[in-house]
């Protein structure tokens, strides 16, 4: 089932307009998250308001937002006042115009969201929208209101909806000159540049985002569930040595060596393990890092010299 709507509104390209719902395209909320709490209680801590000035606690309904003109000097605006700006596209994302994918600069991209119909009597229309752009290489530019905000947003047929994608401000990109004008030109010879090439031709493949692991995540569930079990989580591994590389083409040479040692110890282990992985549906779960946080029951002081029974995670390691 879709998760409740994050917005909702109207696409409208001209004369031709139709319901839609706008939903993000990712989410953080699967990462393992903290609270703040008091470390002789164990209690959870709750921030509390408090007047800069009186340092008097402020109740919820005198909380206001105001606009900083000088130090310590606000202009105040409230809710009323910000909801009564006349934004055309508050309701409605209207397409102003169609631009070549290709051209907008990648800096420009913010968040992703997915864009579709939500009733039966607009799925024509959302539908002509969507085909028409279809293997033209181009995408829709409109404006839509998110958090009380006018934003940007790139529109372009993604599977049976649309990608929708908030786009920055020219004014909130900073100007790369600012960071690369003082590289310097260096002359690099044909033979460096012919090693390189030979160590990204090794390493070329095709972009699988399934295969990149988040490893702070994965030591962090890790840890916790050793804690979770009783058992003191190991100590910090220590840094290994920086390698001994006398100079850029030393560097270049070893890393075409370590490179053809690599393939040789993979297709050794290979057949093992795709017996062992099996199917690459359990991949999918583990994107969620909660289901790896099980509830355990607590350790007589006995068992806790016995190793902790294989959690969810599968790399739970014995403390000591």
């Amino acid at each position: 089932m879709a998760a409740r709507a994050y917005w909702k509104g109207y696409l409208k390209l001209s004369l031709v307009s139709c319901s839609i719902s706008v939903n993000p395209a990712t989410t953080s909320s699967e990462r393992v998250s903290f609270r703040q709490i008091n470390k002789q209680t164990g209690n959870r801590l709750r921030q509390q308001l408090v007047d800069e000035v009186t340092r008097e606690p402020v109740e919820s309904e005198d909380k206001g937002r105001g606009y900083e003109v000088d130090k310590g000097v606000f202009i105040q605006v409230e809710d009323e006042e910000i909801e009564a700006l006349q934004v055309e596209s508050t309701h409605t994302i209207e397409i102003d115009n169609f631009v070549p994918a290709a051209q907008i600069d990648k800096r420009f991209y913010d968040s992703p969201y997915y864009v579709f119909p939500n009733d039966n009597v607009g799925q024509d229309a959302f539908a002509v929208i969507r085909d028409a752009m279809k293997g033209k290489g181009m995408v829709a530019l409109g404006r839509i209101v998110l958090n009380k905000r006018e934003r940007v947003i790139a529109l372009e047929p993604f599977g049976k909806g649309l990608l929708g994608t908030t786009l920055h401000y020219a004014y909130e990109v900073r100007d790369a000159a600012d960071y690369f004008d003082d590289i310097v030109d260096v002359k690099i010879s044909s033979e460096m540049l012919k090693l390189a090439e030979h160590i990204m031709e090794n390493k070329s493949g095709e972009f699988e985002p399934s295969e990149f692991k988040d490893h702070y995540e994965t030591a962090l569930v890790e840890m916790l569930q050793q804690k979770q079990a009783g058992f003191k989580p190991p100590k910090g591994k220590e840094k290994p040595a920086a390698p001994n590389v006398v100079n850029l083409m030393d560097a270049l040479r070893q890393s075409i060596a370590a490179g053809r040692r690599t393939p040789a110890a993979e297709k050794a282990s290979s057949k093992p393990a795709e017996k062992a992985a099996a199917p690459k549906k359990g991949k999918k779960q583990a994107a969620g890092q909660r289901e790896m946080l099980l509830p355990i029951e607590g350790k007589k002081t006995k068992e806790a010299k016995k190793p902790a029974t294989k959690p969810a995670a599968g790399k739970q390691r014995r403390a000591g």
